[in-house]
């Protein structure tokens, strides 16, 4: 890849076993047509059986058909193989709570470089954030924005859309008051909240003017008074969004969602740096600030 680009992929749930890593890895290579990328992710610390080519494989009755085999220490010896082999310029991790980021730090040879979760103003995830930049685990935050498009993907894995939580960061009254104070929208207030904590965010949008107005919040800077009120919003667990009880036949707690490899661009200018990401007919921002990279 160009020496200005960094590109993602995730080995999926289906992929949980050691002697999967580099198969999934070498598919997304073939796809984007790379050698090697420069981050490759468990997307998931819980596996799901292979059957085929369905990432979601789900039995008769529809519920998922987990892998309870998966072991994260052997998994992630094959990961730091992928980096040895020239195929990863790093590796990392998505989903993963504070206990299995530590049992994996404490076998690895090549720590986590990344950790990507679920956080937004109403699940800030404050703990694992600190106890990620004690181990120099840079966070990348999904749903930054809350997750409008969750029952269509809740619906898509055969989940149940009735268990999904009414939480909506973009109508909070106290973004929206934000939002007016500074003359930007919502979505623009969480996404600056977000940035100005160190965390880059992908946000989902494929409207065209949305994207653009996720580029467009660098401008500002929240205040002591701003970041105070939007801090107290922060419901801890109560505030996640994605939950275990969505998806039918999944034990344990809810730890993310899996999703097929997906190519993401940064670019680098003077103030930040801005990641676009090309899935489908999906276009995904990440946003950090530089000094943060």
């Amino acid at each position: 890849p160009p020496t200005n680009n960094i590109i993602f992929v995730q080995l999926p749930m289906v992929g949980l076993q050691a002697d999967k890593v580099e198969k999934y890895l070498n598919r997304s290579l073939a796809a984007l047509q790379l050698t090697y990328v420069d981050l490759y992710l468990i997307h998931f610390p819980c596996g799901l059986e292979e059957k085929g080519e369905n990432l979601f494989p789900q039995d008769e009755s529809g519920n998922l058909i987990l892998d309870k085999t998966t072991e994260h220490v052997s998994l992630w010896k094959s990961m730091e193989a992928q980096v040895d082999a020239g195929k990863a310029r790093s590796i990392g991790l998505s989903n993963f709570n504070a206990q299995q980021i530590k049992r994996i730090v404490k076998s690895a040879r090549i720590p986590p470089a990344n950790l990507q979760v679920e956080l937004h103003v109403f699940f800030q995830q404050k703990e694992l954030v600190a106890f990620c930049k004690a181990l120099d685990i840079t966070v990348v935050a999904y749903a930054p924005i809350g997750s409008p498009g969750i029952y269509e993907f809740i619906e898509k894995v055969g989940g149940d859309i009735k268990s999904i939580p009414n939480l909506s960061p973009l109508n909070d009254p106290v973004v929206v008051k934000i939002a007016q104070k500074h003359k930007k929208s919502p979505a623009q207030i969480l996404l600056r909240h977000i940035v100005q904590r160190g965390i880059a965010v992908i946000p989902k949008s494929a409207n065209p003017v949305r994207i653009k107005e996720n580029f467009d919040f660098f401008d500002i800077s929240l205040d002591d008074q701003d970041v105070n009120e939007l801090s107290a919003l922060d419901r801890g667990k109560n505030g996640r969004l994605f939950s275990s009880a969505m998806l039918r036949g999944w034990e344990g707690e809810r730890r993310g969602m899996a999703s097929q490899p997906t190519k993401v661009s940064f670019h680098a200018n003077k103030n930040r740096w801005i990641t676009g990401t090309l899935d489908g007919a999906s276009y995904r921002t990440a946003l950090v600030e530089k000094s943060y990279v």
